[in-house]
């Protein structure tokens, strides 16, 4: 089986999928009576810490120099 490299952000944005769709069912069922705001609040706020850690993620991964190929720039 192939692996694929670890990607925090859809970690994140998973986790918030999974934590509305289970806030969401137990409302439904009447198990569980989810706050209004909390529900509203709770997407746009999972979509932003995943954002940030991508930007994160892909500036701590990426390197601070980019590799320049010594003979193209020196003399003509």
């Amino acid at each position: 089986m192939k692996r694929h490299p670890f990607e925090p952000a859809r970690l994140i944005s998973g986790l918030t999928a999974l934590t509305l769709g289970t806030a969401y069912g137990l409302d439904a069922l009447g198990l569980w009576h989810a706050p209004g705001p909390w529900l509203f609040l709770t997407l746009p706020a999972g979509l932003l810490l995943s954002g940030i850690t991508a930007a994160v993620w892909t500036r701590t991964r990426r390197p601070l120099h980019p590799h320049t190929d010594s003979t193209s720039s020196k003399g003509s």
